[in-house]
């Protein structure tokens, strides 16, 4: 199975390399998809395995990592995984970790205080843990000289001060992961529609949860789209109407979807998931009944 540890692309004069922290089967497809159809295997199945699909175990191949840009001026880490120590008994894949995450990051050439912005595309427990680690039996932030850049209604939803019956896995991820980075000063909201800079565009992908985020990056003539949980196994770019069991809303998950699918097939964007295996990005190509997936062009 391949891992691709640290493989990067070229999107312009920008670089984005893949920080792993976990890789390997994990849900079986009835699991994460509420509509899968095993009928799909006799049609997709030669490539969906290894890489994407597990066949002795029947389970997706799933990726939990960060996308790391490196632009003329700034460097950014997109989602930051599931942590090390982080209490999480209701996500048995994700609790406890002991993971080399940050060994990883820095052979890609970045160490932590490298880092100038942290962007978390949603809040759920795999796509925030490494914003904080544990020093001397605190939380801190984990990358100090960092702007952490949250959705405001991400933040208004999963904040247990204002919403009081969320899960405790979700109140226990916000404690730990999300609220010492605002108590350093560290955190900044932002709407749904902003930006970082020129080249950095922040645009709404909701449905998977009420605020989730994506971030276009322009360069050149180029374009890679990070779309967090916009979708979270390839064969959903093929059946783009097959939600994860995970969205909260399906029919704006759906929309959201297909927009992204439609931006990158007209704009020919590189997509840069978070759960996808190996090689984990591709370009869409629009079909005459539906989308394909190509990967390649990472070095």
């Amino acid at each position: 199975m391949n891992s691709n540890i640290g493989t990067t692309w070229q999107i312009g004069q920008t670089t984005v390399t893949r920080i792993e922290e976990l890789l390997g089967p994990s849900l079986q497809p009835e699991e994460l998809l509420a509509t899968w159809d095993p009928a799909v295997l006799k049609e997709h199945g030669h490539w969906m395995a290894p890489n994407f699909y597990h066949p002795s175990t029947n389970q997706f191949v799933m990726s939990v990592h960060s996308w790391l840009i490196r632009t003329p001026h700034h460097t950014i880490l997109v989602d930051t995984c599931c942590g090390n120590a982080k209490n999480r008994p209701a996500s048995p894949h994700f609790h406890r970790l002991d993971m080399p995450y940050l060994d990883r990051l820095r052979c890609a050439g970045v160490e932590p205080e490298d880092i100038d912005y942290v962007l978390c595309t949603h809040l759920h427990v795999d796509h925030v843990g490494w914003n904080t680690r544990l020093l001397d039996g605190r939380w801190v932030p984990t990358f100090p000289n960092a702007k952490y850049v949250f959705s405001s209604k991400e933040l208004q939803f999963w904040d247990p001060s204002l919403n009081p019956h969320l899960p405790e896995e979700a109140r226990e991820v916000f404690t730990d992961s999300v609220l010492p980075v605002i108590a350093a000063g560290q955190g900044q909201a932002v709407d749904t529609t902003d930006q970082l800079s020129d080249s950095l565009l922040i645009e709404p992908a909701p449905g998977h949860t009420p605020g989730q985020i994506l971030l276009r990056l322009l360069s050149g003539q180029d374009e890679g789209v990070f779309i967090g949980d916009v979708m979270h196994h390839p064969i959903q770019v093929y059946h783009p109407t097959w939600n994860s069991r995970f969205c909260m809303d399906p029919e704006q998950a759906v929309n959201s979807r297909m927009r992204v699918l439609d931006h990158c097939a007209e704009r020919h964007c590189l997509m840069l998931p978070t759960h996808f295996g190996a090689p984990h990005a591709g370009r869409i190509r629009r079909g005459a009944a539906s989308f394909s997936l190509e990967f390649g062009e990472a070095r």
